[in-house]
């Protein structure tokens, strides 16, 4: 079937398996909450009193930042691609194959790309959350330049789509639930080490670089950490289209492989 045939049959219905997850998550939501609000902490007190004092100060952008704000950002940009990967993978795997509540749902009038859509739009409601419980921990350690901090928050849910079909498509497409790991290896781990995380990639050879800048975490990175310093530049431009781009190519495609797994 072809893409535009999957679009098509995509209605405003998918917001009620978006408001079935929230119902769920409200019943769990302690849990939930307290993984993003300890997470930033323990970061910060490992970055913050060990490496922070061993590298001191490091050159972003033609000026001199500590350590410990320069990748406080980039933790952001981690928890927004773990958030929506993880519950587009784990969760809605379980969802689909263990608890059979896919199956439930496509007996009722919701289409397919309804069901699917919604869990996408799940992922990314779920990366905002944790964002914005993890950027009140960080801006009141001071880390985060407001108001220009209050972007973040959009900047989440975009990035919580893209990392959420990318999610989906690998749902669809891995044999069983073990398989994620391959995934998780051959992208996640990868973009969490070199995506301008923990060092810059100027750091980096050419060639890395290229790759790097290849990365969606990469520009992720680049946005938050522009965000929490306060800076607009028009750079930065590339780097939400990169995103937006992203998702928007790659959420058909979650819906065609997603199809075939359910109907198959």
């Amino acid at each position: 079937m072809s893409g535009s045939l999957q679009i098509t049959n995509l209605s405003w219905r998918f917001i009620r398996v978006w408001y079935r997850n929230v119902l769920v998550y409200r019943k769990i939501w302690l849990v939930n909450f307290l993984v993003p609000l300890f997470e930033p902490l323990l970061y910060l007190a490992a970055f913050g009193l060990g490496m922070s004092a061993l590298i001191g100060r490091v050159q972003y952008h033609g000026e001199e930042i500590s350590y410990i704000v320069f990748i406080t950002p980039a933790l952001l940009a981690i928890t927004m691609m773990y958030n929506s990967f993880f519950e587009n993978t784990y969760a809605s795997f379980v969802r689909m194959y263990y608890q059979k509540t896919f199956d439930a749902m496509m007996a009722t009038p919701l289409s397919l790309e309804d069901i699917i859509a919604g869990e996408i739009v799940w992922g990314a409601t779920k990366s905002v959350i944790a964002t914005a419980i993890m950027l009140g921990v960080v801006s009141f350690f001071g880390y985060v330049y407001f108001p220009h901090g209050l972007l973040i928050l959009p900047l989440s849910f975009l990035g919580g789509l893209a990392f959420g079909t990318v999610g989906m498509i690998f749902t669809g497409i891995v044999p069983s639930i073990d398989m994620f790991n391959l995934p998780i290896f051959l992208f996640i781990t990868p973009m969490f080490l070199f995506s301008g995380t923990f060092f810059p990639t100027s750091a980096l050879p050419g060639w890395a670089v290229a790759i790097s800048s290849a990365l969606p975490l990469t520009h992720l990175v680049d946005l938050c950490r522009a965000l929490c310093l306060g800076e607009l530049r028009p750079d930065l431009g590339w780097s939400i289209a990169y995103i937006a781009i992203m998702s928007a190519l790659l959420f058909p495609v979650a819906l065609i492989v997603m199809r075939r797994r359910l109907i198959n």
